[in-house]
C-alpha cells in the first residue's frame, strides 16, 4: 500500500534494484574480532582471563535477535550492525551509568540532547528524529513503545552481551515506533561457571557509579543473572549564570533474569526491572531566569517492567514462540510553578510460529500492543493506542551467495486505522565482496511528546486535533570489501517522511505575543539523503578505524513555501579511532570525532552552529582480577556555554528557557576507576 507521495523514493530503488550491500560497520567489526581472536589463541599469553575471553568470542558467532529469521549475522539479508561485548566493555569504562556514549559512537547514529535542563537525549539514526527509534531489550519493548528521552540515560551497559542496530524502517518487525530503526540490547547469558563483576567509577565533574553483575548456573539447563547499579551526579554551573548546566541526579537500578532450556528444545527467558531516579535542573537556589523568577526543572521517575519469552517445538520443523512484556513508568515533572504528574504504560502479547526447509525460512504471527498515557495535571492529553497486528517474514537462499528476505505487517491502529508496512532485503556475497540492500515502508503514531514538549512540558500546548499518522519510506545500499586486515565499507541511504509532526507557534490573544504552540503535520516531506564510509585496518594488536558520515537533509518551512535543513543535523561528521589492545592485559586508545555545522532553530543567538572536534584518550591495565582504567574526554574543552549563553533572553512560546544544544555542554572531563571480575 504505497501512497502516491512515496512513489519517487520507490522509483529510486527500482533504478538500483540489484546493486546491494554488506552488513554495516559494527557487524563487520564483530566478525573481524573473530579473526583477531583466533590468531591470539596461539599467542603465549593464554591466562585464565584470556581463555575466558576467547570462549566468549567463539560463542559470539552471532544469531541475530533483532530479526525473526534466526540466522547467523553474516547470512542475514537485512542489514544489522552489531556492537560486540569487547566494545561494550570499552564504552562501559567511559560511561558506566548509561549507554549514550556506546550508541553515539556507532556509525550513522547521533545521540541528540533534547532537554538541556535535564540532560535528556534520544537516538537519531541517519538523521531521523529520535522518536522514530525503537529501543528494545532482548527484542521486548521493556522501556515502552515510545521510550522517553531520559530512557537512554537510565540504562547501564553492565549486563549487555551485544547491541544490534537496524537502520531504516523496521515497522514490518516491530510496529509503529520503528520507522527510523531499532536498537536492540541483548543481555549476557550465564555460562558454565559463576561470574561476578563489580565496577566503580568517579569523574572530575562530581559523578560516581557503582554497578554489579552476577551470573549463576543453577543446573545444566537453568541459570540466573542479576545486575544492579547506583549512580550519582552533582550539580554543575560552568559559566556561573545561575542556570544548571549539568543537572544533579540519583538513580538506582536492578534487574534479575532467568534462563531455562529444556531437553526438547524449549526455552524460557524471564526478566523483571526496577529503576528510580531523581533529576534536578533549572536555576540554582537564589538565582533567577531573565524575567526575575526562580525556575526549577526537575523530574522524578519510577519504572517497573517485566518480560517473558517462551520458545517451544510444535513439530520437527516448526517452532512456536510467545512473547510478552509490560512496563509502567510514573513521572513527576516540575517546570517552574507547574507540576505535571503522569504515567506511561506499555503492553505486548505476541504469538508466532517459524520454520525452515532447504534454504527457506519463514515466520508468521499475531500481536497486540497497547500504549497509554494518563496525566493528573493535563488529562486532555490522555491517550490509549490499541494495535492488533498480523506479521510475516520469508527468507530464501537462492544460492550460497544470493539471499532475499521479505517481511510485512498489517496493523489495525485504534486511532490511525489500517496500516501496512512491507520490507524487502537482498544479500549478494561474491568472494571478498558483500552487497546488501533494503527498501521499507512504515508509519508512526504521533503523540504530544515531540522533542520540544519533552523538554518544556504540556502547559503551553493546545489539545491535539486533526493530526494524521507520519509515514516513511527508507532505502539503503551497502557495498563492502574485506581482505586480510583491511576492510572498507560504503553505505548509501535515503529516507522520505510524510506528515512529520512539529510545533507551530501562535498567540492566545489576537495581536498579542506568541505564547502558545500547537502540534501540526508538516505540509510536505522531510527528505534525507546520505552516505557512510568506513575504512579499518588491523595489524596484530593494533586497530585503526576511520569513518565519515554525510547527510543532506531538507524539510518544508512552517509555511510550506520553501525548504530548509533539518535542525541539529550536521551535513559532515567524521571519526578516527586508534586502539592498541591485548585481551586480558591492557588497552590504550585515542578517539577523535569531528562534527560539522548544523542549522540551529531554537536560539536567539545564532542560526548556524560552529564545527567542533572532540578528542579523548583511554587507558586500562589488568592485574589479576582487577582492571584499572582512566579516561579523558573532550580534551580540547569544547563547551557550548563558552560560545554563548544557554539561557534565552525571553521564554520561548513552547515554554523552554534554554536554546538548542548543538555542541557538548560538559567541557573537559576525566573519569577513572576499577572493574573486578571473579
Amino acid at each position: 500500500m504505497y501512497t502516491p507521495s512515496r512513489m519517487p523514493l520507490l522509483a529510486l530503488l527500482a533504478t538500483t534494484a540489484f546493486t546491494f550491500p554488506v552488513y554495516g560497520q559494527e557487524a563487520d567489526h564483530h566478525d573481524e574480532h573473530h579473526e583477531e581472536e583466533s590468531h591470539e589463541m596461539h599467542d603465549d599469553h593464554k591466562d585464565d582471563e584470556h581463555a575466558e575471553h576467547d570462549h566468549e568470542k567463539k560463542m559470539d558467532k552471532i544469531i541475530v535477535q533483532a530479526t525473526r529469521s534466526g540466522r547467523l549475522l553474516q547470512d542475514e539479508p537485512m542489514r544489522v550492525e552489531v556492537i560486540p561485548r569487547e566494545e561494550i566493555e570499552e564504552k562501559a569504562i567511559m560511561r558506566p551509568g548509561n549507554i549514550a556514549t556506546m550508541v553515539n559512537e556507532t556509525g550513522g547514529i547521533r545521540v541528540q540532547v533534547t532537554s538541556p535542563a535535564l540532560g535528556s537525549s534520544n537516538i537519531r539514526i541517519q538523521g531521523l528524529y529520535g522518536r522514530y527509534t525503537q529501543l528494545l531489550a532482548d527484542g521486548l519493548p521493556l522501556y515502552g513503545g515510545q521510550a522517553s528521552s531520559l530512557g537512554l540515560l537510565q540504562i547501564p551497559p553492565t549486563d549487555l552481551r551485544q547491541v544490534e542496530v537496524i537502520k531504516g524502517s523496521a515497522t514490518s518487525l516491530y510496529g509503529a515506533s520503528a520507522i527510523g530503526g531499532v536498537v536492540n540490547l541483548v543481555s549476557r547469558r550465564p555460562d558454565e561457571e559463576i561470574e561476578n563483576e563489580i565496577l566503580f567509577n568517579i569523574t572530575s565533574l562530581d559523578g560516581q557509579d557503582l554497578t554489579t553483575y552476577s551470573a549463576i548456573p543453577l543446573s545444566d539447563n537453568l541459570g540466573v543473572s542479576f545486575t544492579a547499579g547506583a549512580h550519582r551526579q552533582g550539580v554543575k554551573d560552568f559559566d556561573d549564570d545561575g542556570w544548571i548546566d549539568i543537572p544533579s541526579s540519583e538513580r538506582w537500578t536492578a534487574r534479575p533474569r532467568l534462563f531455562w532450556e529444556g531437553a526438547n528444545g524449549a526455552e524460557v527467558y524471564a526478566t523483571l526491572g526496577f529503576m528510580t531516579e531523581q533529576r534536578n535542573g533549572g536555576t540554582l537556589e537564589g538565582r533567577t531566569v531573565p524575567d526575575g523568577t526562580f525556575f526549577a526543572q526537575n523530574q522524578d521517575t519510577t519504572r517497573v517492567d517485566g518480560g517473558l519469552i517462551i520458545d517451544f517445538p510444535l513439530s520437527n520443523d516448526i517452532k512456536g514462540q510467545i512473547r510478552s512484556s509490560v512496563m509502567a513508568q510514573d513521572h513527576e515533572h516540575r517546570f517552574g510553578d507547574v507540576i505535571e504528574d503522569d504515567k506511561h504504560e506499555s503492553y505486548l502479547i505476541e504469538a508466532s510460529a517459524s520454520g525452515g526447509h532447504e534454504g527457506t525460512n519463514w515466520a508468521a504471527g499475531l500481536a497486540w500492543q497497547t500504549e497509554s498515557y494518563s496525566s493528573i495535571t493535563f488529562p486532555g492529553f490522555d491517550y490509549t493506542y490499541d494495535v492488533p497486528g498480523l506479521f510475516g517474514q520469508l527468507d530464501h537462499d537462492y544460492t550460497d551467495k544470493l539471499s532475499v528476505s521479505v517481511s510485512g505487517r498489517l496493523d489495525e491502529h485504534s486511532e490511525y486505522g489500517t496500516q501496512f508496512s512491507p520490507r524487502f532485503s537482498i544479500l549478494y556475497r561474491p568472494e571478498n565482496w558483500t552487497f546488501r540492500g533494503s527498501v521499507a515502508d512504515g508509519f508512526y503514531a504521533p503523540t504530544p511528546f515531540v522533542e520540544e514538549i519533552e523538554a518544556s512540558g504540556l502547559s503551553r500546548l493546545e489539545p491535539l486535533s486533526d493530526i494524521v499518522e507520519e509515514t516513511a519510506q527508507t532505502v539503503s545500499i551497502d557495498i563492502g570489501y574485506k581482505q586480510g586486515g583491511i576492510e572498507a565499507n560504503a553505505t548509501f541511504f535515503a529516507s522520505d517522511v510524510d506528515g512529520v509532526t512539529r510545533l507551530e507557534e501562535f498567540s492566545s490573544v489576537a495581536g498579542g505575543d506568541l505564547d502558545r504552540v500547537r502540534l501540526v503535520n508538516s505540509p510536505g516531506k522531510t527528505e534525507l539523503r546520505g552516505s557512510e564510509l568506513l575504512l579499518r585496518y588491523l595489524w596484530n594488536d593494533f586497530k585503526l578505524t576511520g569513518s565519515y558520515l554525510y547527510i543532506d537533509s531538507s524539510e518544508p518551512n512552517e509555511l510550506g513555501t520553501a525548504r530548509e535543513e533539518v535542525a541539529l543535523t550536521p551535513k559532515h561528521s567524521a571519526g578516527l579511532v586508534a586502539m592498541w589492545e591485548r585481551h586480558g592485559e591492557f588497552r590504550l586508545g585515542m578517539e577523535m570525532y569531528y562534527t560539522g555545522e548544523q542549522r540551529v532553530e531554537n536560539s536567539p543567538y545564532r542560526t548556524r552552529s560552529d564545527p567542533y572536534l572532540d578528542i579523548g584518550i583511554l587507558g586500562e591495565i589488568t592485574i589479576g582480577p582487577a582492571s584499572w582504567f582512566i579516561n579523558a574526554e573532550n580534551i580540547l574543552n569544547v563547551r557550548q556555554t563558552k560560545e554563548e549563553p544557554l539561557i534565552r533572553t525571553v521564554r520561548a512560546p513552547d515554554g523552554q528557557w534554554t536554546t538548542d544544544i548543538w555542541s557538548r555542554n560538559d567541557g573537559f572531563i576525566v573519569n577513572g576507576g576499577v572493574r573486578l571480575k571473579f
